[in-house]
């Protein structure tokens, strides 16, 4: 069987999880770290056991073996010194991390957050259609670009609609290295997706007119899906080791990578290629 025709099977597989993901978000929203909505976040270590911390208006989270997470609306230096001495009183500690951020910032740095992300995405289907502008047949280059933007709504997507079930069930909040981990994702993703188109390009200039561009593609493909997939288990092993050996702040990241590296090494085969087949097929039906 040709990989090429898992077509209708891997649209139908995507298109279920980019709406169930477009579904969380809508219904249940991403849960924003303090990084977005403003607040306070404190970290602190027992020297000895960790023990039973009960504080109103404060969102608690163990960490570690010791450890405690705070999470609460924006205080002042007066209010964190009265919250440690009230820690201290349940036994001898270390602060590790105070970190307080007003709701101005937060907004900005969401809206920012946002630009950031549509500004990458958008510019990298312009490249993408520029670089592959000697290549106008049988697929014109901005189609190139148009699947590989596809592809990327596509790798987004799904981690986003995780952590905004992860928000709604495990309290998971999305905070700027989560955003950190989505234009990471873009990057790698992309980098798969050029190899690919690369590939057909070479393959099209080779062949000319005389080998159909299914085939063409489905030589791409052959090509290269060994390569993209050894360099997304070596990525992707990373992550798990950093998801299960690192520390609580960067598990979530890790998490976000390794679901991304994964969807995005499978569009870079199973969406972007095959969508420029299903345009050169409809364009030969219209023709």
């Amino acid at each position: 069987m040709r990989i090429i025709d898992a077509r209708k099977i891997s649209y139908a597989f995507s298109g279920i999880l980019v709406l169930a993901s477009f579904l969380a978000v809508a219904v249940w929203g991403l849960k924003l770290g303090i990084d977005f909505t403003g607040g306070t976040l404190m970290e602190v270590e027992y020297k000895t056991s960790r023990p039973a911390v009960n504080l109103p208006e404060i969102t608690i989270q163990p960490v570690g073996e010791r450890g405690l997470i705070l999470r609460m609306p924006a205080i002042g230096e007066q209010e964190h010194q009265a919250l440690l001495d009230e820690l201290r009183s349940y036994g001898d500690l270390d602060e590790k991390q105070f970190t307080s951020i007003g709701p101005t910032i937060g907004q900005e740095l969401k809206r920012n957050s946002l630009y950031a992300i549509i500004l990458v995405m958008l510019m990298i289907a312009l490249y993408i259609a520029w670089a592959f502008r000697e290549v106008s047949k049988p697929i014109s280059s901005w189609k190139y670009g148009l699947a590989a933007l596809v592809a990327l709504v596509h790798d987004v997507s799904i981690p986003i609609g995780l952590f905004a079930v992860l928000g709604r069930f495990y309290g998971v909040a999305a905070d700027t290295l989560f955003v950190t981990a989505l234009l990471t994702i873009l990057g790698f993703s992309v980098h798969d997706t050029i190899v690919v188109f690369d590939r057909i390009r070479e393959n099209l200039k080779k062949s000319g007119a005389r080998e159909e561009f299914e085939n063409i593609v489905e030589q791409s493909l052959r090509q290269t899906i060994g390569r993209s997939i050894n360099t997304s288990l070596t990525v992707m092993l990373v992550m798990l080791a950093l998801y299960f050996l690192g520390g609580a702040s960067t598990k979530l990241f890790a998490l976000a990578i390794l679901v991304g590296v994964f969807f995005g090494t499978y569009s870079s085969i199973f969406i972007a290629s095959f969508l420029l087949v299903s345009w050169h097929k409809w364009g030969l039906k219209r023709a």
